[in-house]
């Protein structure tokens, strides 16, 4: 019989139900896990169920009874792919289920910024459309989407998705080359050329060695169009400490952010001083957390299981 263990059950939304796999089983869930208690309550589970609790070597050593961990996520950077490979786990990841999910909250951040609803909405509050005197009043930028350049950095399903969002909106759609690459085809505009003619940049490329910090001031520095930035991939991709300093020299227009180099940010870290820019937005990682979405996710996820013990496994990550 499988020992099935969920280690961070609260990383899904509580309304979302989760099925139980076709096949005998004992299941037991937490709410959350701490690193230091994830070996313990592993200890007899054949199957783990984890979205963000870190699983490194010496976590993974001391389970030798574990046979697959299901990634409740695309992303597995929280899990010692090298380590799993030597003991034998395989890993499951859940792949394509973002599609609609990430791309609307993301045009939801371009729009908001371009269009200066945020501060708009405040000075209403605040009084300033009473005070005005006519009908309407100009506070704060307004640009359009339409003629607008739309350079995104991640070519996959989500970066697509986003591409033809863009181009519904009248948007001229290009895909960022790869840092520090060449010859990689029409598909792509070469990276710096790209910088340099953004009006809208969103991230949608895998955290990874090659694009961890891969936007830090010198790439600011070659903004000229001093573009709006969103990000709804992952937190250490930008540079936190120059994109505050980005925004506070006027080197882009603005940016919204869906994600942190560490989660949640702690207060003083630089996206926490900028939430009362007029120009920024952050929202706590919840562009995949549409109903939809999630129960997608969990879908997936109980088939990736079911098919690994069926012997026929699915979205295994190599």
């Amino acid at each position: 019989m499988e020992n099935i263990v969920f280690l961070d059950r609260d990383t899904v939304a509580p309304q979302i139900t989760i099925r139980r796999p076709d096949f005998a089983h004992d299941w037991t869930e937490y709410d959350r896990t701490g690193a230091a208690d994830a070996a313990n309550r592993l200890r007899d589970a054949t199957i783990a169920i984890n979205n963000k609790v870190p699983l490194r070597r010496e976590t993974l050593a001391a389970l030798p009874k574990l046979r697959l961990i299901a990634i409740a996520a695309t992303g597995y950077d929280c899990v010692d792919l090298a380590a799993c490979r030597e003991f034998g786990i395989a890993v499951s990841n859940i792949r394509g289920y973002a599609t609609h999910t990430v791309p609307e909250h993301a045009f939801s951040l371009i729009l908001a910024l371009r269009r200066s609803l945020v501060p708009y909405r405040q000075d209403v509050r605040d009084g300033a459309w009473v005070r005005a005197d006519q009908f309407c009043f100009f506070n704060h930028p307004i640009r359009d989407l339409a003629g607008s350049n739309l350079v995104i950095i991640g070519e996959g399903s989500i970066g697509q998705s986003v591409a033809s969002l863009g181009r519904a909106f009248g948007m001229n759609v290009m895909f960022a080359a790869h840092k520090g690459s060449t010859g990689l085809g029409p598909l792509y505009t070469p990276w710096e050329e790209a910088l340099a003619l953004a009006d809208v940049i969103s991230i949608h490329c895998p955290l990874m060695p090659a694009t961890e910090w891969m936007i830090g001031m010198k790439e600011f520095r070659q903004m000229k169009r001093q573009p709006i930035i969103v990000n709804t991939a992952r937190g250490r991709l930008v540079v936190e400490e120059d994109l505050e300093q980005a925004l506070k020299q006027g080197l882009i227009a603005g940016a919204g952010f869906d994600v942190a180099a560490s989660e949640p940010p702690p207060v003083e870290s630089p996206l926490m001083r900028l939430l009362d820019y007029p120009n920024f937005i952050l929202t706590p990682h919840t562009a995949w957390a549409s109903q939809e979405a999630q129960q997608t996710l969990v879908d997936q996820m109980i088939d990736n299981i079911e098919n690994f013990v069926r012997g026929e496994p699915s979205n295994i990550v190599e």
